[in-house]
């Protein structure tokens, strides 16, 4: 995998009006936040556009994960670290005990099931309805033109921020000593932002396509769950205004142990192909502590594959 390169012509463009029918419109507060001298969101369907989407299809395709490195303007790392330690507070924190797939551990499961692995989840959420409206991630997150952007890069005809008003958009916060656990996300495809990088530790952590749609490959799911699957394994060090692009639902992933002081703080972008997606109870649960009439009304919806959650 490779992170994508500067624009063909190394500089900035200014903010503007489209220059055909067919692009949007970029907001000053995009244009104010994304380094648009590497990836050329302030033009929209141009040549620099495409050649950055190019290769980050090229990177998911190669192992589900892109980093788009540098993305936040610089100057802007200070604010964005700023904010996520102000919210951090406002986490729902539990050390608590769950499974890779997080179904209950209770559940009808055959005795070698990697579901009956008992792991334990020491980080926290702080949840989208606590995150101010004019938070950088809050703003980055609804904006038009940069879903416009995530979408071609998964290759997506379009995408929909989640109705979940919880996981839609979320802070996760891991403490020293903490670490979130091997599990698989509930959508295909995950956006996140390192926004407080940890003093050591706290290495982001995959399997690549370990299952498929068709198949939960329980066996080799195992072998990592116990430790006997190390080739399986990939490891990356990300850097705070880092975009990381990944296919958490069919990729085994985990943040290892955060060592030293300092927390580790992840932006989560919650988006999703198809539109009204809310999490089941259990999980919102799980992760805020708390659940809203939206998850009650939701329970039982049937997901786009039968995997486990």
């Amino acid at each position: 995998m490779t992170s994508t390169g500067e624009r063909a012509d190394g500089h900035e463009a200014d903010a503007g009006g489209p220059e055909d029918a067919g692009r949007q419109v970029v907001s000053p507060s995009l244009h104010r936040i994304v380094n648009t001298g590497r990836y050329p969101l302030d033009e929209p369907g141009s040549a620099d556009w495409d050649r950055v989407v190019a290769r980050a299809r090229d990177d998911l395709a190669a192992d589900g994960c892109c980093v788009l490195s540098g993305f936040l303007r610089p100057e802007l790392l200070d604010t964005l670290r700023a904010e996520g330690e102000a919210l951090a507070p406002h986490a729902y924190y539990t050390v608590e005990k769950v499974n890779a797939y997080n179904i209950p551990l209770d559940a009808d499961l055959p005795p070698d099931h990697p579901g009956n692995i008992v792991l334990e989840r020491g980080n926290a959420f702080v949840a989208r309805d606590l995150i101010p409206a004019d938070a950088l991630i809050q703003v980055l997150y609804t904006d038009p033109v940069f879903q416009r952007f995530i979408a071609d890069c998964f290759g997506l005809a379009e995408l929909h921020e989640f109705s979940d008003p919880l996981a839609g958009l979320c802070l996760n916060v891991v403490a020293p000593g903490m670490s979130h656990p091997w599990h698989f996300d509930t959508n295909a495809f995950t956006v996140s932002m390192l926004t407080r990088a940890p003093e050591a530790g706290g290495v982001f952590e995959y399997c690549p396509g370990i299952r498929t749609p068709e198949d939960e490959n329980l066996s080799a799911v195992r072998a990592v769950l116990m430790g006997e699957g190390a080739h399986l394994i990939r490891r990356l060090e990300l850097r705070p205004g880092d975009l990381q692009l990944f296919q958490g639902r069919f990729s085994l992933h985990r943040v290892s142990p955060v060592e030293g002081t300092s927390q580790r703080h992840t932006t989560i972008f919650a988006y999703s192909e198809q539109s009204g997606v809310v999490g089941n109870v259990e999980r919102t649960r799980q992760l805020f502590g708390r659940v809203l009439p939206d998850h009650i009304a939701a329970a039982g919806a049937v997901r786009g594959d039968r995997l486990l959650d």
